[in-house]
């Protein structure tokens, strides 16, 4: 919509109390939903902007992050004290281990091997390099771990207010959306465990870049990423489906190479200069058992137990991507022969939530990396809510069961092996249905909240109301988005879209 004057005007932004079921119930203690004369959007609404409501809402959250870590904050970490408290976080840890606190920095230093990627290295050695020296002001080692957290915890509250603010950019006429990632309790406890919302904020900037038609840009935050933690490249599969329906393939070599590009500028020194410490990382994920929390790994405890031979990391590594890549090759013909062009944060969802559930390790802090997504791809109040308590019990679960592990306790005072598998299945079980969720609303677009009033794809930067020109269902190629096929209709913007679950 433009006005007179050639400027665009304002347009109406969707209401999460009248357009989510869950949130209208809730909404009836605070005086019930917005009424449907307001125009929200058009109307300025004072101090208590979108904007401002969610920076408020992260900040809360993020002292509430903190709370949680009070524990091991003022007792220490110490084992297995930190895994009953559930304050566990790999900062200190590293900081110890690693003698980061020393002054061995992560793929400069000799012997200081780093199980982690490149960029992530240089996070944890730049932060190292802020504390204080203990010689020069009398710190403790105690001390100077706990200034180490706080550094990285300040930091990362930095991170998750820009990362809300890049998804609600991204949500376009659904902000409110965005308050999903602000409160998230999964962000609240495990997103100070380790850097992972370093890798979130990269990725979603990404995301925002392509949305906004710069694939260099995006192709350069999500190569950023890709050092951090390797799963952004995954969003590039996702870019790579919808150019291929589209037929518009330059926005994905350009996203690619410039992903490439930026990956090699941040590895090659490194690689360069001392190979074998670039590569631990790579050599330690390929030979390590399977991680906790993974299906691999309940396979291999139970099998422990009724005596069973294991499976070997080398069968599991060839299971888990041959797995993944069948995943893959679905959520291709799936972009394909759906009746309308997939949005790419339903893609990118599908992509990176079947390599969580598919690999072979498990941390609680990879729940991270979905939370943007279910709220750009699925933003469900009642669903993300059940997903969210799945996910914090099965936070709690595993800290219990290490507890278990590492304090030689009983197992009749102690959460034993069966329960801490209920946790897990019960994370497996929610992931998977928000995934199956997303398939079905891919395969009738009239469902998806997000495509109402006529929207196709908010994240779709150059592929946004493209006409399709490859796909399975050779019927559909060539026609334009706003088809009248009853199929792909959307409705009216006044018509409820139902939630299941």
């Amino acid at each position: 919509m433009t006005s007179k004057a050639g400027r665009r005007a304002p347009s109406r932004i969707s209401v999460p109390t009248r357009a989510d079921p869950l949130l209208s119930r809730l909404a009836e203690v605070l005086g019930g939903p917005m009424g449907r004369h307001t125009a929200p959007g058009l109307v300025a609404p004072g101090f208590f902007t979108v904007q401002r409501v969610l920076l408020l809402l992260t900040t809360l959250a993020a002292l509430a992050a903190i709370a949680v870590k009070t524990p091991c904050r003022t007792g220490g970490w110490t084992t297995p004290e930190q895994f009953y408290r559930a304050c566990y976080s790999d900062w200190p840890e590293l900081f110890r281990s690693r003698n980061l606190g020393a002054g061995n920095f992560p793929f400069l230093s000799l012997d200081a091997p780093f199980e982690y990627p490149v960029l992530l290295g240089v996070i944890a050695g730049v932060t190292a390099l802020l504390v204080a020296p203990g010689e020069e002001t009398g710190l403790g080692s105690g001390a100077r771990t706990l200034q180490y957290f706080d550094i990285n915890a300040v930091l990362i509250a930095g991170v998750w207010i820009l990362t809300v603010l890049a998804t609600m950019r991204l949500a376009n006429r659904r902000p409110w959306d965005a308050a999903m990632v602000a409160v998230a309790p999964v962000i609240i406890v495990s997103g100070t465990i380790n850097w992972d919302l370093w890798a979130v904020l990269l990725s979603i900037l990404g995301m925002l870049a392509f949305a906004r038609s710069r694939p260099v840009a995006a192709g350069i935050l999500l190569g950023l990423g890709t050092a951090v933690k390797l799963y952004p490249v995954l969003i590039l599969g996702a870019i790579i489906l919808l150019a291929l329906r589209s037929g518009r393939f330059r926005p994905a070599i350009v996203t690619g190479g410039a992903l490439a590009a930026t990956w090699l500028a941040v590895n090659l020194p490194f690689l360069l200069r001392d190979y074998s410490a670039w590569a631990y990382f790579l050599q330690f994920s390929g030979m390590r058992e399977p991680g906790f929390s993974s299906p691999w790994y309940l396979y291999n405890a139970f099998a422990e137990r009724g005596g069973f031979a294991p499976l070997t990391p080398g069968f599991v590594n060839a299971a888990s991507a041959g797995l993944f890549l069948l995943a893959c090759l679905g959520i291709a013909v799936l972009a394909l022969a759906a009746p309308r062009r997939p949005r790419l944060a339903q893609l990118a969802l599908l992509i990176v939530g079947s390599f969580i559930l598919l690999n072979k390790v498990y941390s609680p802090q990879y729940a991270l990396w979905l939370v943007p997504l279910v709220a750009l791809a699925y933003p469900r109040w009642r669903t993300f809510a059940l997903w969210q308590l799945a996910e914090v019990m099965h936070w709690w679960a595993v800290w219990m069961y290490l507890a278990l592990q590492t304090s030689g306790g009983s197992i009749y005072t102690n959460i034993d092996l069966p329960y801490y598998a209920l946790a897990v299945a019960a994370h497996i079980i929610l992931t998977a249905y928000i995934l199956l969720r997303v398939v079905l609303e891919v395969l009738d677009p009239r469902t998806d909240p997000v495509r109402r009033a006529g929207i196709d794809d908010p994240g779709g930067g150059p592929f946004d109301q493209s006409p399709d020109r490859f796909t399975l269902r050779g019927r559909w190629a060539g026609r334009p988005v706003g088809s009248d096929s009853p199929r792909v209709g959307l409705g009216s913007p006044g018509s409820p879209v139902k939630e299941s679950m």
